[in-house]
């Protein structure tokens, strides 16, 4: 960093620093109540229950509205926390099923502060390492916790997120990437894919959109798959790492929302039951409603046309920043810019095969068949593909192939031990990204901006409006899911009271052009945010900057959104 960016980011840091002590000491919490609305039913006991996660969960007291500790009306009046979190509770004007309360708390715009540290500090200092570091320790701050390793750092790196962060992209990652750099795999594919089938930038790229395509069922698993296997043939083929990372990235979660054969649709009609909505009454109805939007996907559609595009070397919406890293790539040679970090070793890009080995491209083949099969079937069988036991198998066969092939154990082992190194900073990254999710959460940021939505407003905005507020939560927090869960809850009862008020001729058309801008909306937010856990994988396994990909990437993707803007609200006006 220059002397500028030092001052820029030191100063960054103090003032965030103030204003997390100002908050904790000055600014009081401002309690909001949520309605959770689950399909609930009566059991042949006469017991309210809903199905969760397919079991039965039966509810053992229902208390009136009006006396609930959690109603906003008493939340309003509250000088300390609640004694309670969450109740269920019937509201009459709603109907007789039970409906649970929560108590969410925000600190107003103040929320945002952690993530606007953190994100910040990405663009000047573009130290990802310090500014999510930063970030969690104002939101800390904010808190009242000031033992930042044992109130903070220890329970967050104690969940079952971090523990798989640490299994599945230190271990089995990292390994699998060793074991190929060693074997020497990764560069016989490259070399037999360049001799049959890649023979430019164009078609290196072209494969790498069609295995984004072909692996739809999105996320980290989608952006690790599709990284690992095309860079060596990318990289042979002179395709910059910031055009590559924003084709892998762009194609994972955008795909996944359009070819939504995958886990989205379970996961996200629990959030979507709206009582007296008939087309959203079972749990099969709802996820019809999920794949009847899909027609209204504009983001996730225009984003994977977008990379089409560049694959075909059609940069006119692809944005100055992409086209000058294509021009220094073509030119030079350089896949980097000059003052690029690529959060990945430089040792995962080299080979280091011993001698008298002999390396085939089917060492890198065979591994990635497995880790594809036992991802589907498993998603077959059991509804989520089981990605620790597909990269288990995948880095067990590799070792297993190099072994056979002569390798000897140290040599093995030295390969896992480079593959490890090149990936701890990485997986170091996306723990404190994960640490400053949860932060953010807690301090309702999210809650923040959809208490900011009021009902009084013309319809035909609202599904932009939508995907406004859900694009900041997804940036400032860095899930898709997360926000998933934020805000669908709270959209869905809305949109549908706007339709009732606005006496729609459509009103399901129009559910499903909310419920797309949601969608979508979310998934540009987690897409584009430096803090989000497939925006740093993309880095990490094309070898780009993270902050080169987060710049280069946002700017055909805004495009896209955009795009996807005008066309919601076009829909809302004349198919409403």
């Amino acid at each position: 960093m220059n002397k500028l960016q030092n001052k820029l980011t030191f100063l960054s840091i103090v003032l965030g620093l103030l204003g997390a002590l100002y908050v904790n000491f000055y600014v009081p919490a401002t309690w909001v109540e949520s309605r959770i609305q689950y399909q609930t039913y009566q059991t042949e006991q006469g017991q309210w229950a809903y199905v969760k996660q397919g079991s039965e969960q039966i509810i053992n007291a229902v208390t009136p509205y009006e006396q609930s500790p959690l109603a906003q009306h008493k939340l309003d009046l509250l000088t300390t926390e609640p004694e309670m979190k969450e109740q269920w509770v019937v509201i009459s004007e709603v109907g007789q099923n039970p409906i649970l309360l929560r108590a969410y708390y925000h600190f107003k715009v103040w929320s945002l502060l952690p993530a606007f540290i953190a994100i910040a500090l990405c663009l000047i200092s573009r130290e990802p390492l310090l500014a999510l570091f930063s970030g969690i320790v104002v939101g800390a701050f904010m808190l009242g916790k000031f033992d930042i390793s044992q109130d903070v750092l220890i329970p967050n790196m104690a969940t079952t997120d971090a523990a798989s962060i640490l299994i599945l992209y230190l271990w089995l990652l990292g390994g699998l990437m060793g074991i190929w750099s060693k074997t020497g795999a990764a560069q016989a594919f490259a070399e037999m894919m360049s001799q049959r089938f890649v023979t430019g930038p164009r078609s290196a790229k072209l494969v790498t959109w069609m295995l984004g395509v072909l692996f739809f069922q999105g996320g980290t698993m989608s952006t690790v798959l599709v990284g690992t296997t095309v860079k060596p043939m990318a990289d042979k083929a002179n395709v910059s790492h910031e055009e590559l990372s924003y084709v892998v990235d762009s194609t994972a979660s955008p795909i996944a929302a359009v070819l939504a054969f995958n886990a989205w649709p379970a996961y996200i009609q629990a959030f979507i039951f709206v009582p007296g909505v008939a087309f959203l009454a079972t749990e099969s109805d709802r996820i019809s409603f999920f794949f009847s939007s899909i027609p209204f996907s504009f983001y996730g559609i225009f984003a994977v046309i977008g990379t089409l595009l560049l694959s075909l070397e059609f940069t006119v919406f692809s944005g100055k920043p992409i086209r000058k890293a294509i021009s220094r790539a073509r030119l030079t040679g350089q896949l980097d810019a000059p003052d690029a970090s690529p959060i990945s070793a430089k040792e995962l890009q080299e080979t280091s095969v011993p001698e008298g080995y002999s390396s085939h491209w089917i060492e890198f083949v065979f591994p990635l068949i497995s880790l594809i099969g036992i991802a589907v079937v498993t998603f077959i069988i059991t509804g989520t593909p089981q990605i620790h036991w597909a990269f288990g198998g995948a880095l067990l066969i590799a070792v297993l192939i190099a072994i056979v092939k002569g390798m000897q154990i140290r040599e093995m082992l030295n390969g896992l031990g480079i593959g490890w190194k090149g990936v701890v900073v990485a997986s170091v990254i996306l723990m404190l990204a994960i640490t400053i999710g949860t932060i953010s959460k807690q301090l309702g940021g999210g809650i923040y901006l959809v208490d900011l939505l009021g009902e009084q407003m013309p319809f035909w905005i609202l599904p932009v409006v939508l995907q406004l507020l859900t694009m900041l939560i997804a940036f400032s927090t860095g899930t898709s899911w997360g926000t998933f869960a934020i805000a669908f809850p709270l959209a869905m009862p809305l949109v549908w009271d706007i339709s009732q008020n606005e006496m729609l001729a459509n009103p399901e058309v129009f559910m499903m052009i909310c419920f797309a801008a949601v969608l979508n909306g979310s998934v540009y937010g987690d897409q584009c945010s430096p803090i989000s856990d497939t925006t740093i994988l993309s880095s990490m396994t094309t070898g780009c900057d993270l902050m080169d990909h987060v710049k280069t990437q946002i700017v055909p993707a805004t495009f896209a959104a955009t795009i996807a803007a005008v066309l919601w609200t076009l829909c809302a006006l004349f198919m409403s």
